[in-house]
Formats: C-alpha cells, structure tokens, sequence
C-alpha cells in the first residue's frame, strides 16, 4: 500500500475559511491564512519550480511550529528554497555553513571581555547566529555531534543557556536544516536525540527533465524578481495558535498512536516485518508531530476538521527519521520507507474514517 500523496495547494482560487464556531475569533487570522495561499505559490514560483510536495512539507511544519530536516543532494535549491520561505513570512533568517571545524560557540554565541568605562572590565555573552527567526543549519551533518548537539537545547527550549544565564530566542524560532545522503564522504549520522527534535524529514529528489529545463532556462535567463513579503511573525505565531485549535477525534489520535507504537520491535502491536527489520522505533513525539502535522494539512487544505488522509500523508516524513533498521534489512534492501508504507498497510483504519 503506498502512501497517498497530499494534494497540490490550489492556486486558482481561495479555500473557504471553515465554518466552525471555534474559529470566529480567529476568523480575519484564517482568512489571511487562506487566502495568502496562492500568493505564497506565485511567490515562490519566482525561484523555485517544482518540488510541490517538499513545499507543501515545509509550509506543515512551518504552521505547526516544527523543525524541518531536508534531504538531498547538492544543488537542488534547498538553502534558495529555505531563504525564500523566510523572505515571503517576512523572519530574520541567519545561515549556517555546517564544517568539521565547526565550535559549538560558533552556534550558538560566547562571552568576550568588554571594557566597563571606568577601567575595569566585565564578561559579556555575545549572541550567535542560532538568535534567529529562521535559522538555516546548512549540511548540518558535515560537523561532529559534539558542534550537532548545539542546537539541541535551541531546539525543544528554544534558549540558549551560557554560564548559567538563560537567553530567550525570539519568537518565532525554527530550524531548517540540510543534509547530505549519509552515503556521501565527510559526513557525519546525526545522533537519534536531534533527529527527533525534526518534525520532518523532508527528501528533496532531483526534478523531472521538464522541469529542470525551466530551471535551467529560468536561471540563465536574467535575475528572479524578487520575493515580496507576505506576513509577519506576529502572524506565524497566530497561525501556530489557529492550528492546534483545528478538532481531531479521538479515534484519529489514537490511529497516530498506533502508527508510532506499531514501529517498535519486540512490543504487543508490533507486526512481524517490524521485528525482523527494526531495530529502533519512534516514540512519543512522533504522534504527537503527526497530529499537529495533520492539523496543519487540514487547515491548509481549507478543512476544519483532520482526516484519516492527513495522518497517513505525512506518516512517512514524521517517520523515516525516527526508525532505525537493522543489518538485516539493510542486506535485503529494505527502505525506511518501505516499512512506513507496510505499516500504513498493516494498522487498521479508525472507524470513523470515512465521515
């Protein structure tokens, strides 16, 4: 059973704001939301062609207040996409160049030395790159863990903590971060720890040869006009609120539940492909990603309400990163993803799944 796929955002017209009494204090944020759709496409279509799904991926995470972790090869306009989305929500954006001489402190600030003007002199933390609204942690698996490990109080507390004092991040905060495939030289696995912190694992794949043509007459063309900002932090924050407002039965919780619990070796609900392929399943944080993340799709997509379609949509990108496969499966060929989707086969649909 494949996953199915998550429809293309219609551009052509505004979604309807969603009827519903809980939204009508929020209504004139829902509007914005909605009807900003299609102005985010006609943005990004300026620089970025193709690659709907990764897009619409970012966008989720991005109104649920998550981290995104993006996979791909060089060159396919990961760090121009990233940019881009931070130029149309109007956040301060700070890169990274992830190295192998990179120093925790260069994430993160460090204190100096500074004159008092009476002759003495005091300790002052200078803040990092990591005081961002959007942070772009580029190739992050280029650095050791130790320079990794940085980000990851940034990341669930969103504060940095240097000498004992505690630096509030502004708000909104997010990572996005690039990575090479793992099979590349200089490369470094991300610790299990960070890449829970991920929402998302977001796979950038090469564009079909039509596209890429339009990329390639596009860019050797003349300069993209530029991105025009649509909202605000302030909005992104609302947008944050709107979202877990968004209704979810119960039997859909319990669905992403299931989907997480299924994936751990060696427990009751665990399927027998599991346990001959898995050696780590996800845990908690991923069912919680995968609600909000479907509270996200729906508000999206114009619904108020999350079906069984948003859950498995966004089964694979929550998951992929969270269940690590054993030598066996690694000999067999055998994809994270291929276990995402037997277990979206496996797990019985909720009741309701179809109201």
């Amino acid at each position: 059973m494949s996953t199915p796929t998550p429809p293309v955002l219609d551009s052509s017209a505004p979604a309807p704001v969603p009827p519903l009494s809980q939204f009508e204090a929020e209504r004139e944020t829902a509007e914005r939301l909605l009807a900003g759709r299609a102005k985010i496409d006609a943005e990004l279509s300026k620089v970025i062609i193709g690659q709907r799904e990764v897009i619409e991926q970012i966008m989720i995470a991005l109104m649920a207040g998550g981290h995104c972790l993006i996979t791909g090869a060089p060159g396919l306009a990961k760090t121009l996409l990233v940019k881009s989305i931070a130029q149309i929500f109007h956040l301060k954006f700070q890169r990274i160049q992830f190295t192998p001489d990179l120093m925790p402190a260069d994430i993160t600030g460090t204190e100096i030395l500074q004159d008092t003007g009476d002759g003495g002199r005091k300790l002052a933390f200078v803040r990092g790159p990591v005081f961002a609204n959007m942070l772009l942690a580029d190739e992050i698996n280029r650095t050791p863990p130790k320079t990794q490990a940085a980000l990851l109080e940034a990341m669930q507390e969103h504060q940095v903590t240097a000498s004992g004092v505690r630096h509030p991040l502004e708000e909104p905060f997010f990572v996005l971060a690039t990575q090479n495939p793992i099979e590349m030289e200089g490369t470094y696995p991300l610790p299990e720890a960070q890449l829970d912190r991920f929402m998302f694992n977001v796979v950038m794949d090469y564009l079909p040869e039509a596209d890429e043509v339009k990329v390639v007459t596009q860019t050797t063309a003349g300069r993209p006009a530029p991105i025009q900002p649509l909202f605000s932090g302030e909005d992104v924050l609302k947008f944050h609120d709107l979202v877990r407002k968004v209704p979810i039965a119960e039997e859909m919780v319990r669905y992403a539940v299931q989907l997480a619990s299924a994936s751990r070796p060696r427990q009751p609900a665990a399927p027998d492909f599991v346990n001959e392929w898995v050696s780590w399943g996800a845990g908690t944080r991923a069912a919680q990603f995968l609600v909000l993340g479907a509270k996200a799709r729906a508000l999206l997509a114009g619904r108020a309400h999350v079906t069984v379609e948003d859950l498995q949509a966004l089964a694979v990108p929550v998951l992929r990163h969270r269940i690590l496969l054993n030598y066996r499966a690694e000999a067999e060929g055998i994809r994270v993803d291929d276990v995402v989707k037997r277990l979206l086969a496996a797990i019985r649909l909720p009741v309701k799944a179809g109201a």
